[in-house]
């Protein structure tokens, strides 16, 4: 059970790194099509990885 617990910590933070490497990747007008600014970028990685 603690082995799952970790794997599951493990792949939360691989998910949420890899959508603030993606958004990052992405210009300002991109991020204002999609209603984003780039300080949110981490605040919507973070919520995106926890759902």
């Amino acid at each position: 059970m603690f082995v799952s617990y970790i794997l599951s910590k493990v792949r939360t933070y691989l998910r949420y790194r890899e959508t603030v490497r993606e958004l990052s990747l992405l210009s300002d007008r991109e991020l204002d099509d999609l209603g984003i600014s780039r300080f949110q970028i981490e605040n919507v990685a973070r919520q995106h990885a926890i759902a």
